[in-house]
């Protein structure tokens, strides 16, 4: 079955319903509040989607960046896209059950973006058309014990989507520090969400143990480890996340070429409109977030000697991002700031013993191209020139302007600059950034 049929198949099935339901007034359409109130029979559609207008105003010469929306697109590229477009369609089934369903299209990846590969990827199908997926597919057991809820199917992890991006608050203009790794946002498996006091939720935790894969079939029997807790403070202005995972990615093979990944993140937030009964608002008032990260990734650096011979080395790769955004006019206008800092390889560089490091852990590799563009400016080759160490910094700033509710148009700048960390590196080689000026529109329906 393609993608395609897929996706058409499910959306046939929502207008199903939708006409199965018209009948009968309990089921079409009921309000947010009956439907968070657990009202059996309810459900509703909803959906979003972000995009841009952008203008590439400077390429990185060497291609970097991975899998960022940026990368391997030429200077002077503009272009109209859509980023992200999701169809949700949420049912309680009874007070004590309810069902989430969600189709995405997102990743529009065209030929060399991510550079090194010649085709479209991402979620674009081989005509170059965006395509949606199966994104989340769960059944929710409420309070399987006081406080706490089990849910099984495809559930969204606790590594960041449940808290620290909904506080972020924009999504749509960039992923979150951890997400931008590709640490999984959703994945197969089973989940237990819950609070320590469920008379003031003030404290919580997520568990989740699924296959790592995300939407595709697992290929190992390994299994991802997910967990975090979080406190609120102050009336819960101020909440403390603490998350940590781990994954087996090769075992017991042979000698020596074990590897896994263990990431340790931790996040801090204050959100001055917030309330002890009403929660965080991030979209009222300003909030302040800062979030860091390690992965530890067990034999995961090949690292070529100068006098010889490779080693095989444990790394640590890190990031830390800091941002703030606020009101200028309440429910017009807002503006947003962030900075971010990522180091590859934290502690494996030594330029007097190697001279080449080659990672193995996917996202935490990205490579550096040359590119060969013909005369219309497309990119048509790319050779990887093998430079694995370069540090990265983003910085993105911009307005966000509201003409009514759930409809944002947000004036923007992105940039995202990199630094070899090998010795004897000049230049742009060293050097260099992609910086994008966009006008990205997003709204909100359903909700």
């Amino acid at each position: 079955m393609t993608r395609k049929f897929q996706a058409l198949s499910i959306l046939t099935f929502f207008l199903i319903m939708f006409s199965a339901n018209v009948s009968n007034a309990q089921h079409v359409f009921n309000s947010d509040t009956a439907f968070k109130a657990g009202s059996p029979g309810s459900g509703r559609i909803w959906g979003y989607a972000f995009g841009d207008f952008y203008y590439k105003s400077h390429a990185d010469a060497l291609s970097r960046g991975g899998s960022n929306q940026y990368s391997g697109i030429p200077q002077s590229r503009n272009e109209f896209a859509f980023r992200r477009i999701y169809l949700g369609y949420d049912y309680n089934i009874t007070k004590k059950f309810s069902a989430e369903l969600l189709l995405a299209a997102e990743d529009d990846f065209p030929a060399f973006n991510p550079p090194s590969s010649s085709a479209a990827s991402g979620d674009l199908l081989s005509n170059n058309k965006l395509a949606f997926y199966i994104k989340l597919a769960n059944i929710r057991w409420k309070n399987i014990w006081k406080g706490t809820d089990f849910v099984f199917g495809q559930v969204s992890t606790p590594s960041f989507p449940l808290l620290s991006e909904k506080i972020w608050n924009y999504r749509s203009i960039e992923r979150t520090i951890a997400d931008i790794r590709r640490t999984p946002s959703y994945d197969f498996g089973g989940a237990l969400q819950g609070v320590f006091d469920p008379a003031t939720k003030d404290f919580g935790y997520n568990l989740m143990i699924g296959n790592g894969t995300s939407a595709k079939a697992a290929s190992t029997s390994y299994k991802w480890l997910y967990g975090d807790v979080y406190a609120y403070l102050f009336e819960k202005k101020v909440v403390i996340d603490v998350y940590g995972d781990y994954f087996r990615t090769n075992w017991g093979t042979s000698p020596g070429v074990d590897r896994a990944r263990q990431m340790w993140k931790g996040y801090i937030a204050y959100n001055s409109s917030a309330t002890a009964k009403g929660g965080m608002n991030p979209g009222v008032g300003y909030t302040v977030g800062a979030e860091f990260f390690v992965n530890n990734l067990k034999n995961d650096v090949f690292a070529t000697k100068i006098a010889g011979g490779v080693d095989t080395l444990n790394n640590s790769a890190t990031g830390a991002s800091f941002y703030v955004h606020g009101d200028i006019v309440k429910s017009k206008l807002r503006f947003f700031v962030r900075y971010d800092l990522y180091n590859p390889m934290k502690k494996v560089i030594d330029n007097n013993t190697y001279n080449k490091y080659v990672a193995n852990t996917g996202n935490y590799n990205d490579n550096s191209y040359t590119m060969t563009y013909n005369s219309n400016g497309t990119p048509t080759a790319a050779t990887a020139t093998g430079d694995m160490t370069y540090k990265q910094t983003f910085f993105t700033l911009g307005l966000d302007y509201m003409p009514v509710k759930n409809v944002h148009l947000m004036p923007n700048v992105w940039i995202n600059h990199y630094a070899s960390q090998l010795s004897g590196v000049t230049g742009t080689t060293a050097g260099d950034n992609d910086t994008v000026f966009r006008l990205t529109f997003y709204y909100v329906f359903g909700k």
